[in-house]
């Protein structure tokens, strides 16, 4: 039996997996310009999903969405200490926490991929069995950094993802008269 989901099924099931990420404070969805970085009620980490689009296949759709992992930078004035304690002596110095961003996000958005190809957080809630997923994803990732794309000083990485799930394309059931059927 084929259990079609919907797209309130897949962007909650996203925000769950950011819910479970014990490193994300705060899951949003909506246009990247919904972001309110003004707010200072905003916690970060913050992974925010942008739905893109939805594809159609013979038994499948997939619901394509941008994913933003990303958090707040922030300047000191010990933040050369780091630099200095690597022992690179060419190395330029910054009061800039970036690369501690850059890093720790990107490991929230490999983590993010791997719970939709891998996890048992992919079944439905409850049940807790890896051979019975209900979203997946495939294919390969770019996930690309971004920093002062926004108003506020923040940074971390985009990619791009797409949930597979099974659709039967019921005809059975559609809210249609029979009136003009025979066009």
């Amino acid at each position: 039996m084929v259990k079609n989901k919907s797209y309130n099924n897949v962007v909650n099931t996203l925000l769950r997996l950011g819910e479970y990420h014990e490193q994300i404070s705060t899951t949003s969805v909506g246009d990247i310009w919904a972001i309110d970085l003004g707010d200072k009620n905003t916690k970060f980490p913050l992974l925010h999903i942008n739905p893109t689009n939805v594809t159609t296949g013979d038994s499948q759709l997939v619901y394509n969405f941008q994913i933003f992992v990303m958090d707040m930078v922030s300047e000191k004035a010990d933040w050369t200490k780091n630099n200095a304690d690597a022992n690179f002596n060419k190395l330029a110095k910054t009061l800039s926490n970036e690369q501690d961003v850059l890093n720790e996000t990107l490991q929230v958005c490999t983590d993010f991929i791997g719970m939709l190809r891998h996890s048992s957080r992919q079944s439905l809630e409850g049940v807790n069995d890896i051979n019975e997923p209900i979203y997946f994803t495939q294919d390969q990732f770019t996930i690309e950094p971004f920093s002062e794309r926004f108003d506020s000083l923040c940074c971390g990485w985009v990619f791009n993802i797409g949930v597979l799930v099974q659709n039967d394309f019921q005809t059975c059931n559609i809210p249609v008269t029979n009136a003009g059927a025979g066009y």
